[in-house]
C-alpha cells in the first residue's frame, strides 16, 4: 500500500497542531506544515511574526505562485517524506492547493476536517503563547480576538479555505478535552489503514 498524505484543515484554534502533534508521535508519520514557509521568512530576518505582515507574505506568495502556491512550494518535502512512510500535513489552505494534491497523489491524498465554533477557537488563541510559555513555537503564537476574526476572514475569503473543509473525507469535532480528540483520531486512523 503506498504511503497516505493526511492533510489537516480547519481555522485557526481548532486544534489541527495538536492532531498532528499527537500522528507524529503516535504514529511515527511525516510532518509538513504548509505556512513554515511564511514563517521561515520572519526567522530568516530575525524578525516576530505579526497577523498583518504574516498575511502580506502570504499574498505575495500566492500572487507570484498562485492560489495552490502553498502546496507546489512544498510538495518536494512532501515527496521526500512520502518516500519514507506517512505524512501529516498541517494547514492546506486554499480550495486551489487541495485541487493541486488531489490531482498529483488522487486516493493517497486523505483530508480530515477539524472544527470548534468561532468563540472557542477565539478563547484558545488568546494568551496561547502564554499557555506554552517560553518555548512556545511560533505555531503556538497569541492572536487577540480581532486578529483571529481578521484570520479567519482573510482565510475564508482570500484564500478560498472553506472549499476543502467541506470536502474533507473526515471531519472532527474538537469541542471536549484532548483525550477525547485522541481517540476520534484513533477512529478515523483505523478507518483509514483497515
Amino acid at each position: 500500500m503506498p504511503n497516505k498524505l493526511i492533510c489537516l484543515v480547519g481555522l485557526p484554534g481548532a486544534g489541527k497542531t495538536l492532531i498532528a502533534d499527537y500522528l507524529m508521535v503516535k504514529r511515527n508519520f511525516g510532518f509538513i506544515r504548509f505556512g513554515q514557509i511564511t514563517l521561515d521568512w520572519f526567522i530568516k530576518r530575525g524578525r516576530k511574526p505579526t497577523e498583518k505582515m504574516e498575511r502580506k507574505i502570504r499574498e505575495d506568495l500566492r500572487r507570484k505562485h498562485g492560489m495552490a502556491a502553498f502546496a507546489k512550494l512544498n510538495v518536494h518535502k512532501i515527496n521526500l517524506l512520502l518516500k519514507e512512510g506517512d505524512v501529516i500535513g498541517e494547514g492546506l489552505y486554499s480550495w486551489e492547493e487541495y485541487l493541486y494534491l488531489k490531482n498529483k497523489y488522487k486516493d493517497r491524498l486523505i483530508v480530515i476536517a477539524v472544527y470548534a465554533s468561532p468563540q472557542m477557537r477565539q478563547a484558545r488563541l488568546v494568551g496561547r503563547g502564554k499557555k506554552h510559555g517560553k518555548d512556545a513555537k511560533l505555531q503556538f503564537r497569541s492572536f487577540t480576538k480581532a486578529e483571529a476574526e481578521a484570520r479567519d476572514r482573510a482565510q475564508i475569503e482570500n484564500l478560498h479555505q472553506a472549499g476543502p473543509i467541506v470536502m474533507a473525507d473526515y471531519t472532527l469535532l474538537n469541542v471536549c478535552t484532548i483525550g477525547v480528540l485522541h481517540k476520534q483520531i484513533d477512529v478515523i486512523i483505523k478507518e483509514i489503514y483497515g
